[in-house]
């Protein structure tokens, strides 16, 4: 509703009322995220769409905190831009999509009435389809569309904005319930979709809180930090590890063009000044880290081209007396001014998988893989860290490709190239046939999509409920082998688990080597098991095994 043709005609959705909701929203799904966790097809401990569509609206809700404004597309457009860089996993994605759909409904908008909050959410279902190459109906798309077409349809002169929620929560209830109609590995499963439970338990909270509810929510655990010992720099110490600064640098149109400032600039004073230098450009937005002896000169150079969102310096070598020697991180290398022509970028959970991939020569790891989804901000403030004009991504998990694309198509600075590997295996073996000697980035990228083509990747973990799926029997507390979203074996003992994977991974002889990358759960025995097994079973097999340090699963094959 445009702020000129406005008609007060009873309660209309404004921005305090909008920031209100999403709070509640955003406070019934942190209760409840558990709950959306479990709803995992799989019955494998790492559902996380809970938490990853939680802190997606979170990201949403603290950019809030900055703004105080009753102007409706003032505040959709803060809450959707925080959602935008905090979203995580597909589920968090979508969802982010939602929104920044919803917020191009609301521009120009200072209220909104029934009418005007079903055009907005029309255009947020639209986006949030858009964002997806290969919709999937019964899934979050699916209830999203379905609730909204039925809230809009039943608009009428007499609608309020209460009748309208009340309206699309029923529809996205009973949509949700439907969803194991349209996918059989739901109905298999048992469960409703994950994603779609998440958005309902978010609606639901607006729809509570626009009815005068309130939302009681326990607070999400902190991690205390304890007070510094300043103890460790005193009137005789001498600076050496110099000043952790970082920045949020709101661009000001009265100081230079916003929209079109090069960033390179900044980039390039903080390496004259500096190391660990991560800059890039969101919008308006400029984030800034570096490690410097002179903050001072940083913000007095920034400061020209606009004025600070956030400040934070801190003297590291505080922080580093605070540390015990086998933590103290080193140093990281400076950014080059000089940018190199490819980079690599690698997801990556548990250490050992980390340093292989940075021994085969990935530039930044973003931490993260299952249960532990990165944000879209992750993947930029790794982007930021490669002085490369071409990236090569490799998010390694299905639910994470979303995340990585989302911010290749934010960041400016250098080309990014998302190769599409949905699990370690398929990143692993693309890395380990990498080959920069070619001048064609688009080839460099297809040639990483044909080594990711002939390998399999198999699985080991415990199960954590009772299930039927691809026909094999599972109890709670089994061990559990699968392919992809292939279920292939359960076993009461993790040996015999690992032994009929690596059959039926072998099992038509076109694989030659297995590489296993051994979980934190990985004991001694069952690792020496799996070595003999493999000697007498499979003797023509080239079998290597890595330290991988993963959490979730005790062993994963990877078969070429």
């Amino acid at each position: 509703m445009d702020k000129n043709t406005e008609k007060d005609t009873g309660q209309l959705l404004d921005g305090k009322l909008l920031a209100q909701m999403a709070q509640g929203g955003a406070a019934l799904l942190r209760s409840n995220a558990e709950e959306v966790n479990r709803l995992n097809v799989f019955p494998v401990p790492d559902g996380d769409t809970g938490d990853n569509m939680r802190m997606t609206i979170e990201s949403g809700i603290a950019a809030l905190e900055k703004v105080d404004s009753s102007d409706l597309a003032e505040v959709m457009k803060t809450l959707s831009h925080g959602m935008l860089l905090g979203a995580r996993g597909n589920s968090g994605v979508i969802l982010s999509q939602l929104f920044a759909g919803m917020a191009k409904g609301f521009d120009n908008c200072e209220k909104a009435d029934p009418t005007a909050i079903g055009h907005a959410l029309t255009l947020g279902v639209k986006q949030a389809y858009n964002s997806v190459m290969t919709p999937t109906e019964g899934t979050i798309l699916t209830v999203a569309r379905e609730s909204v077409e039925y809230a809009v349809a039943r608009i009428t002169s007499e609608s309020t904005i209460r009748s309208f929620f009340a309206d699309l929560v029923k529809e996205m209830n009973a949509s949700l319930n439907r969803t194991p109609d349209l996918l059989i590995n739901l109905k298999e499963a048992g469960v409703v979709d994950s994603g779609g439970a998440g958005l309902l338990y978010i609606m639901d909270g607006f729809n509570r809180i626009l009815n005068g509810e309130e939302i009681k929510s326990e607070p999400l655990p902190t991690n205390e930090k304890k007070p510094l010992d300043l103890s460790g720099f005193t009137a005789d110490s001498e600076m050496t590890y110099g000043y952790c600064t970082e920045l949020l640098l709101q661009l000001q149109n009265s100081k230079v063009d916003a929209e079109s400032f090069n960033n390179d600039i900044i980039t390039e004073f903080l390496c004259g000044v500096g190391d660990s230098v991560v800059s890039f450009k969101t919008g308006t937005i400029v984030k800034i880290h570096v490690h410097t002896l002179t903050p001072d000169k940083v913000l007095a150079f920034c400061r020209q081209f606009g004025e600070f969102l956030t400040v934070k310096i801190e003297n590291m070598s505080v922080q580093h007396s605070e540390l015990p020697p086998e933590e103290k991180p080193a140093a990281a290398p400076a950014v080059s001014t000089e940018k190199k022509k490819y980079g690599m970028v690698a997801v990556a959970s548990g250490k050992g998988i980390a340093d292989t991939f940075l021994e085969l020569g990935v530039d930044t790891i973003v931490e993260g893989g299952q249960t532990q989804n990165p944000s879209t901000n992750d993947f930029l403030d790794a982007f930021a860290k490669v002085n490369a004009e071409h990236i090569f991504v490799f998010p390694n998990n299905g639910n994470i490709l979303m995340a990585a694309k989302q911010a290749a198509e934010i960041y400016e600075n250098a080309a990014i190239h998302v190769i599409e590997s949905k699990n370690l295996g398929d990143g692993y073996v693309a890395i380990c046939a990498a080959d920069f000697d070619c001048d064609d980035a688009a080839a460099i990228a297809e040639s990483f999509k044909e080594a990711m083509a002939n390998v399999t990747t198999g699985n080991v973990s415990p199960s954590i409920r009772d299930a039927e799926l691809n026909g094999v029997q599972i109890k709670n507390g089994d061990f559990i082998g699968f392919v992809g979203k292939q279920m292939l074996t359960s076993n009461k003992e993790i040996t015999d688990t690992t032994h009929a994977l690596v059959d039926k991974m072998l099992e038509n002889g076109e694989k030659f080597m297995l590489t296993v990358f051994c979980g934190k759960d990985c004991t001694a025995e069952a690792k020496a098991d799996l070595e003999g097994y493999l000697a007498d079973a499979h003797s023509d097999i080239e079998a290597y095994f890595i330290d991988g340090d993963q959490d979730v699963y005790p062993f994963i094959f990877v078969a070429e």
